[in-house]
């Protein structure tokens, strides 16, 4: 009987979505290599305020996949201990937590509100409080699963960009880099925004539009906030050693909006809303590009038009990467359909 050869699949993008999936590759006993233009969690993971979350407004579509997202993390973890998850819970009020589905949120009175956030100045009348979630520091996230991924043989190539595809007879069988051509059985993009550059080499146009967000972090004493606080004035949440991290919207690229202009106004309106603030100064603000398919829906799956590329791009994908990593390993690796990712598959745009 003729032993089976390991499937040869090659990643491209190195973010938690592209190193969570060569992760699961890995452990499935594939042989990966995990290929990247710039650094590992130079993107867009290195500007995510990393919230794990399962909670969405209004219909979802994908509410199979999310509801699954917080438990995939927690097997993940068992796994990768250094992966450091910070299980606080979530607090929401006012417009942000209007019309939230989530079942497992509590409604919780200004007295439990306190309880949870004593630093809180001016806590509302009611919250809603999501204790199964958390955050993550994303980068260190992305660092650990290709620490593991490694250590199960996966070979990783920053500073790698691809430069076009090796086909035969309508199927891709590699990829072409300035360090030469990498050949695959497989080949997976899960470069965020940077995949309809890819895309587009092959004919095959995916509508993704890179949304404009902003990430601060600052300095400042420790023990402000013990939940994650997301509220009409803030979005807050404090890492184990004390750095203090906040999202908030783009407003355009006039002078008064750019990124250190917003965490300033931040800052005030965090001295605003908790006691205790002593200090608080910026130490880091920038525009992340998140990449957001044109129905808002997550695209995975394989390109239906072009054989052997499968395409993984969604936000969140900080809280999706965990069982997007799981449930993608099983279809690349093991032909195993997932009936989760219906709703996310890229042939809805090749439609005639």
């Amino acid at each position: 009987m003729k032993e089976q050869r390991e499937k040869r699949v090659v990643v491209i993008g190195a973010g938690i979505v592209g190193a969570s999936l060569a992760y699961h590759l890995a452990v499935k006993g594939a042989s990966v290599t995990l290929v990247e233009a710039a650094d590992i969690a130079s993107g867009v993971t290195a500007t995510s305020f990393a919230w794990i979350t399962t909670s969405h407004r209004g219909p979802d579509p994908i509410a199979a996949l999310r509801g699954e997202a917080i438990n995939d993390y927690h097997r993940l973890e068992t796994q990768l201990p250094g992966l450091n998850i910070r299980w606080t819970g979530a607090l929401s009020y006012g417009a942000n937590s209007r019309a939230l589905q989530q079942p497992s949120a509590h409604r919780l009175s200004r007295s439990q509100i306190l309880d949870l956030e004593p630093n809180l100045k001016n806590p509302p009348e009611h919250a809603l409080y999501v204790a199964e979630e958390g955050a993550l520091d994303a980068v260190h996230a992305t660092h650990t699963l290709v620490g593991g991924a490694q250590t199960l043989g996966a070979k990783v190539l920053t500073q790698t960009q691809v430069l076009g595809f090796k086909t035969a007879n309508g199927r891709v069988t590699g990829v072409e880099t300035a360090k030469g051509i990498i050949d695959a059985d497989v080949v997976v993009m899960a470069a965020g925004t940077g995949i309809s550059t890819l895309a587009d080499m092959l004919g095959a146009p995916l509508p993704i539009h890179a949304s404009p967000s902003i990430f601060i972090r600052y300095t400042a004493q420790s023990n402000l906030v013990q939940t994650l606080i997301s509220s009409p004035e803030m979005e807050v949440r404090q890492a184990a050693d004390g750095t203090l991290l906040a999202a908030e919207d783009y407003l355009g690229d006039a002078v008064e909006n750019q990124p250190m202009a917003i965490a300033l106004r931040t800052a005030n309106t965090i001295r605003h809303e908790l006691h205790g603030v002593d200090s608080i100064e910026p130490e880091l603000a920038c525009i992340g590009l998140r990449p957001i398919p044109a129905d808002n829906l997550p695209i995975i799956g394989y390109l239906p038009n072009v054989e052997g590329v499968y395409i993984c791009v969604m936000h969140p994908g900080v809280a999706l990467a965990a069982i997007v990593g799981r449930l993608a390993s099983e279809e690349i690796n093991d032909g195993k359909t997932s009936t989760a990712f219906g709703p996310c598959r890229p042939d809805r745009f090749f439609q005639l």
